[in-house]
């Protein structure tokens, strides 16, 4: 058994982070579900998907769940179905995703930990050096 991971994003960013993350790693390591959440989606109706979609992943291990933007619908909803057994990480990007299914064994609140930590050390500043 492991950690579900549900992605619930606008739009089709979800899956399309989710297909790169697994053309770079190899193959899907945890049990995984993408959703959409649509700009104009019934946000009653998308709650009963992810709350489906959440019963469905949750094996024992509990379910982290990344969503793109804090204070978002797909953040929003997320919110709503939180317990003890689910964990929101909120600013998905492709590090973050990457990091996460490559540590399938690791517990809920650990895997959220590695989650932050890959999201964070992919953003980097950079700047050209002088040329001489």
């Amino acid at each position: 058994m492991s950690v579900g991971l549900l992605i619930l994003t606008h739009n089709n960013i979800g899956q399309a982070l989710y297909d790169t993350a697994i053309a770079v790693i190899g193959s899907a390591s945890l049990p995984t579900k993408v959703l959409v959440a649509s700009m104009d989606c019934n946000t009653d109706e998308m709650l009963e998907q992810t709350r489906i979609a959440l019963q469905k992943l949750n094996t024992g291990q509990g379910v982290l769940i990344l969503t793109d933007m804090y204070g978002a619908t797909p953040s929003n909803i997320a919110s709503e179905l939180l317990d003890p057994s689910r964990i929101l990480v909120s600013g998905i990007n492709l590090p973050m995703l990457v990091r996460v299914m490559n540590y399938p064994d690791l517990e809920l609140n650990d895997l959220a930990e590695k989650a932050i930590s890959g999201g964070q050390d992919g953003i980097l500043s950079l700047t050209a050096g002088k040329q001489k």
